[in-house]
């Protein structure tokens, strides 16, 4: 049985580190730096028979702004479907309805997040970043 879950409590902390640290856009993250992200975000988990094998976070004023974070479902279990109901967990979650502007950055699931409206950005000449790595 699958299930998305918004307990924090239920998170596999250890497991979330464990592949954030070795991905492209976390290499590194220490299992403090997790716990952080963790606190100080609104996060989903997506459980198989309750064993964790995914995660999402979205840092967000409820409001006007959602960012998409840290999306993930563990490589033993892709292709299953499961990163969809994750995103639409996320999309339909009743805290989050009122948010006007999701973003996120993706270098390789596009026709993911495109399924659920997500396109290119329409101005991208307004955005502006600062990197501190």
């Amino acid at each position: 049985m699958i299930s998305v879950s918004t307990d924090k409590a239920k998170l596999d902390v250890p497991f979330i580190q464990n592949f954030l640290k070795n991905i492209y856009w976390a290499t590194g993250r220490t299992i403090d730096e997790v716990q952080t992200t963790i606190d100080s975000s609104f996060c989903f988990g997506i459980y198989l028979n309750d064993k964790q094998i995914g995660f999402a976070r979205v840092v967000t004023d409820y409001v006007v702004f959602a960012y998409l974070m840290d999306v993930f479902i563990d490589k033993e279990y892709r292709g299953n479907g499961y990163s969809s109901i994750l995103i639409e967990a996320m999309m339909n979650e009743s805290e989050l309805k009122q948010v006007k502007i999701w973003r996120l950055a993706t270098s390789d699931a596009h026709f993911l997040y495109e399924k659920f409206g997500f396109k290119a950005l329409a101005h991208p000449e307004k955005m502006m970043e600062k990197v501190t790595i």
